[in-house]
């Protein structure tokens, strides 16, 4: 029996930068990985799948262009899978590369197989060709994600409807889809489908979608998601979903039908936790399969047990999955760690994007602060016009008692990049004067920081 100081369960985000964290501590790491190569739901059917064929999206239907030469600008005039998956072959292909040199440099075994808890240091891990091999950790980090949720009711066999793992491997580019959920997947999937002019029906059983956003950024979202003529149908559950001839036809609770060339499933992701044998070592989970822990050590109830990424519920975000990887492994080696930063940054790969940093308007409000927000459009930036954008929004808000900065919220082209400079200056504690005392490339994005800036500075009180 292979031994072991840690063993990391699932290669994505957080399981790979815990396995390397531990591995710089001078500790023996296994992965196990139940994939052929490592890299996870985020390298394989998420992260990195749907950012690439955004990306395509963009590219080949001419998207960013339009603002110039018209909606009817295309590079490509007809788009079809073959070219959406061209381009994500290749970049999976680097990906994994990467990993498996990272693994290799920092000398972390990976095996390739299934574990399941035999107690609560012992992993029996199933390889493809049925054999098994018994391992111990001394400690164990569970970081093996989630799997989507598919309701009994809906057959997903026939090949025009998938799920939010299936939709990378799309048999052919449809002419009309519904997608049901509107959670962050199913936007950004929604969104990228609209921009390929896919004719898009979103079906979300709550009145209400993306509730952690701003009100005033979110509504200025939708505004432009309809006037590219994407239809919601919010506040009614999917009653059933059935195929007819050619078309996908699904019924909602308030009696309406909607009739498509495919469907998307987006609502909700388990955490793949069943075949575990989580109770071999004196665990369970939610009704979603997701596992509880300490949040700032990420321990699970057994102590040399821990978990991270999406399997531990939100953010469910890659980026703050790998922090969550990085302070395990430190916790479970006895590494002091400085206290997380107060605020990270929230990104939707949407078309057009969505970041945020900080409090929204409305969380401002709840807490009683007196505050002020300023607005820029990213048309009043040169380079905004330069590029032809006619629409994208910053909106900052500031205490007006103490003048520091509470919160960015961003739509449109660059958001997610754009979005970092707002969050050094939250963290640091910095100020409205902070963007209104300097200087910024110019032309560029980013000054929409001191346009916003100004147009808070112009309504706070002199005093």
């Amino acid at each position: 029996m292979a031994q072991y100081d840690f063993i990391v369960i699932g290669s994505g985000p957080s399981g790979r930068r815990a396995a390397i964290q531990a591995a710089k501590l001078g500790k023996s790491v296994l992965v196990v990985e139940g994939r052929k190569r490592v890299g996870g739901v985020s390298v394989h059917t998420g992260t990195i799948p749907s950012k690439t064929l955004r990306e395509t999206a963009l590219n080949l239907s001419g998207w960013r262009e339009r603002g110039f030469y018209g909606r009817s600008y295309r590079v490509k005039k007809e788009i079809g899978s073959e070219d959406l998956s061209m381009r994500l072959g290749k970049t999976l292909e680097h990906e994994v590369d990467v990993l498996e040199h990272q693994f290799l440099r920092n000398g972390v075994h990976t095996m390739e197989g299934f574990a399941r808890f035999q107690d609560e240091h012992r992993l029996i891990v199933t390889s493809p060709d049925g054999s098994e091999l018994l391992v111990e950790g001394e400690r164990i980090l569970i970081a093996v994600g989630t799997v989507p949720f598919r309701p009994d009711n809906i057959d997903f066999d026939d090949e025009c409807i998938l799920d939010s793992d299936e939709v990378v491997d799309m048999p052919r580019l449809p002419r009309s889809i519904t997608v049901v959920g509107a959670g962050v997947i199913g936007i950004e999937y929604a969104t990228i489908f609209s921009a390929l002019d896919v004719q898009v029906t979103i079906i979300e059983p709550r009145e209400t979608f993306l509730d952690f956003i701003d009100r005033e950024i979110l509504d200025e979202f939708v505004h432009q998601l309809r006037d590219r003529g994407v239809t919601f149908r919010l506040g009614a559950p999917v009653v059933s979903v059935e195929k007819v001839g050619s078309k996908v036809v699904t019924k909602t609770g308030d009696g309406r039908t909607v009739r498509t060339d495919m469907l998307l499933y987006c609502a909700g992701r388990m955490g793949a936790t069943e075949h575990l044998g989580l109770d071999a070592c004196g665990l369970g989970t939610d009704g979603r399969g997701r596992l509880k822990v300490d949040p700032d050590t990420f321990q699970t109830e057994v102590p040399h047990v821990y978990a991270t990424g999406d399997v531990i519920g939100f953010p469910s975000l890659a980026s703050t999955s790998m922090e969550q990887g990085r302070i395990a492994a430190c916790h479970a080696f006895g590494l002091p760690l400085p206290p997380a930063p107060a605020y990270f940054p929230y990104g939707i790969y949407a078309v057009p994007e969505i970041s945020t940093v900080g409090m929204s308007e409305q969380e401002v409000r709840d807490k009683k602060i007196n505050y002020e927000c300023g607005i820029a459009r990213m048309r009043e930036t040169s380079r905004g016009h330069i590029m032809g954008l006619d629409q994208g929004m910053m909106k900052m808000i500031f205490s007006i008692k103490t003048r520091r900065l509470l919160g960015v919220h961003i739509l449109g082209e660059g958001a997610t990049e754009l979005i970092h400079i707002g969050q050094a200056v939250l963290n640091l504690k910095g100020t409205v004067d902070y963007f209104i005392e300097n200087t910024f490339n110019y032309p560029t994005l980013a000054e929409a920081y001191k346009i916003a800036a100004l147009d808070a500075w112009n309504r706070m009180p002199r005093d």
